[in-house]
């Protein structure tokens, strides 16, 4: 078990770099009816609007005829000062589109979504002021979990997320519409290998906890300074190589019948398990 500034043995030597978004330019040319192959989808009336509020690389907006509201006033204000290209279509275009998923009468087209890189994480928590706190998922493959994952992990201050190139959900529509704008917010790092980036992390004086049956229960867990928390597959859990790579590893108590929960529910509880230190309590008023 760590003990109380442990983490201390490793040294934090990386270079200061400020932390910002690329900028984007979009695209007018893009006429096409249906996307390319190397497009994503996006739909929902608040996310589109926050792709358009970010001002993000857009290819082209589809919209409903005679969808209306106010939510769709603002989007097309927005459109109209990106120039961006967009086409009223029927509903049936966009449940294609959509793939059937509840598009709320808009359906946007980009490229795909930019990755940052580890420097982008760490340049964020210095940003902050604050010690590295990264979540490293093992082969997380249900978009919907690694939405509400990204959701958490921006409420509590998450520098960044590692996901593998491979076996693995990537940034996708259904992401972002299950984080419900988190994505913006949250840099996600994509990886070829999962264990060598363990490497990296470590290098730079990060501690590294992954989830385990045996592990320490979380309750004596110290999760203070530079740790990263490593999350694995929904139904095979972290993998072996990735395991033994860790520092330590930890495990949610449970007393039920059902001795697991599901992946993005397990995160939050152990994210919000580090929060506890991180997160000031409110000044209290007299």
């Amino acid at each position: 078990m760590r003990k109380e500034g442990s983490q201390g043995k490793r040294q934090n030597n990386h270079k200061k770099r400020d932390f910002a978004k690329k900028q984007h330019f979009v695209d007018n040319s893009q006429e096409n009816e249906t996307k390319s192959q190397n497009d994503e989808i996006f739909f929902g009336k608040h996310v589109v609007f926050n792709i358009f509020k970010e001002n993000k690389q857009v290819n082209k907006l589809f919209i409903q005829k005679g969808v209306s509201g106010q939510l769709i006033i603002d989007i097309l204000e927005l459109v109209k000062q990106q120039g961006v290209v967009y086409q009223e279509v029927p509903k049936s275009k966009l449940d294609e589109l959509s793939n059937g998923g509840n598009h709320q009468g808009v359906v946007v087209t980009t490229p795909a979504f930019d990755y940052q890189n580890l420097e982008d994480i760490f340049a964020l928590a210095e940003q902050r002021n604050e010690d590295p706190f990264i979540l490293v998922l093992d082969g997380i493959e249900d978009p919907h979990n690694l939405g509400s994952i990204l959701r958490t992990a921006d409420a509590v201050g998450v520098h960044g997320v590692i996901i593998p190139k491979r076996r693995a959900v990537g940034l996708t529509g259904i992401v972002a519409k299950t984080s419900t704008g988190a994505i913006e917010h949250v840099p996600v790092v994509r990886v070829t290998n999962i264990a060598q980036a363990i490497d990296q992390l470590k290098e730079k004086g990060v501690w590294v906890f992954a989830t385990a049956m045996d592990g320490q229960d979380m309750r004596s867990w110290n999760s203070k300074g530079a740790i990263a928390l490593v999350i694995g597959n929904e139904g095979a859990g972290v993998s072996k190589l990735v395991e033994e790579k860790a520092d330590e590893t930890i495990t949610i108590p449970m007393v039920g019948h059902v001795q697991s929960l599901n992946a993005s529910v397990a995160a939050a509880v152990l994210m919000y398990e580090v929060a506890r230190d991180r997160i000031p309590l409110p000044s209290s008023k007299i």
